[in-house]
């Protein structure tokens, strides 16, 4: 599953195959509890978290991987010792499988993307 054709994100977890269902729930409630004020949507075929317009996050379930899309270079940037380590693509974090989701990292990066003044600083 790559893109999905849902229109909201429930949809789009219940096609999500059985074994990664549960860590991608996990990826949303961490999303709507530290992403106050951001407005919950589909974009891309995956769920996205935007603010003044402008999605800062999402996530999505690859074919190999499930990817956690952190859309401000500015966050990035500042995160950039803890995210050497992590197989990162440009603007997302790769996780091999439910099993490997680093929760304290994304709920960190959550945090300080919630921080942050509005807008994407690329």
């Amino acid at each position: 599953m790559v893109q999905s054709a849902a229109s909201d994100v429930d949809g789009y977890l219940a096609e999500v195959p059985e074994e990664r269902r549960a860590a991608l729930t996990g990826l949303r409630e961490l999303c709507r509890t530290e992403l106050v004020g951001f407005e919950e949507v589909m974009a891309y075929g995956m769920p996205a978290y935007r603010r003044d317009g402008t999605a800062e996050i999402a996530f999505a379930a690859q074919k190999r991987y499930i990817s956690f899309y952190l859309l401000r270079g500015d966050v990035r940037e500042a995160f950039g010792e803890r995210l050497a380590g992590q197989d990162m693509g440009k603007g997302c974090l790769r996780f091999r499988g439910p099993e490997s989701i680093d929760f304290d990292l994304v709920r960190d990066l959550l945090r300080a993307t919630a921080a942050r003044r509005p807008g994407v600083a690329c």
